[in-house]
């Protein structure tokens, strides 16, 4: 992955400089782009790469950038991040395409991470249908009730709004909440949307 292209979008100086350095020191090719405008400009002379952006800023943001994208002939990867813990925005973008969603502040290792992920399964070009029944089958292996608790989470539902919907105790939500985790084998609540749009679970 060294010298592979990642551009970067974000409104804030700070950010972007924080993500240069990160980026540039993990070996990746930083292009920095102050707004979604700008990186579209340029969008057409641009090298295959992936695209880091912010999900809120002025003008054209994260979500209206990610719907240009998908009428552009390129295209790229993209990681979406943003500082508002959204789950309904993260769902949103992953139906637009945006490969994952990352909350602020994030740790250096799991951004680098999700950035090479994004330039392998571009390089392959792999949507692989394994991948899909795979996830179909982690959901299989749910019971009835994880499966309900599951499609609250990844609607952005809390624990009590769940508990309330099933009529049962938060703390109970709490052990479904866990075995849905660990049966679909997601680390976390971003990567638990994501999976559940693969296999279907979120209608695209």
């Amino acid at each position: 992955m060294q010298n592979a292209k990642v551009y970067v979008i974000d409104d804030d100086p700070a950010m972007r400089d924080s993500l240069d350095f990160l980026l540039g020191s993990a070996g990746f090719v930083v292009r920095l782009f102050e707004s979604a405008q700008i990186f579209l400009n340029e969008l057409p002379d641009l090298a295959a790469g992936c695209v880091v952006t912010d999900i809120r800023m002025p003008g054209i943001d994260g979500m209206e950038l990610l719907r240009q994208l998908n009428l552009a002939s390129r295209k790229l990867p993209v990681i979406v991040m943003t500082g508002h813990g959204d789950v309904p925005l993260a769902v949103e973008a992953m139906k637009l395409g945006a490969l994952d969603f990352l909350e602020k502040p994030f740790e250096d290792d799991r951004l680098i991470g999700m950035i090479e992920t994004a330039l392998s399964q571009s390089d392959s070009g792999a949507k692989s249908e394994a991948v899909s029944a795979d996830m179909a089958a982690r959901v299989a292996s749910l019971t009835p009730r994880e499966r309900q608790v599951m499609q609250g989470l990844v609607t952005g539902l809390s624990n009590k709004a769940i508990a309330r919907d099933y009529d049962i105790s938060p703390r109970t939500v709490e052990v479904y909440r866990a075995n849905v985790m660990t049966k679909m084998q997601a680390g976390n609540l971003s990567e638990l949307v994501r999976f559940a749009i693969r296999a279907g679970i979120v209608e695209d």
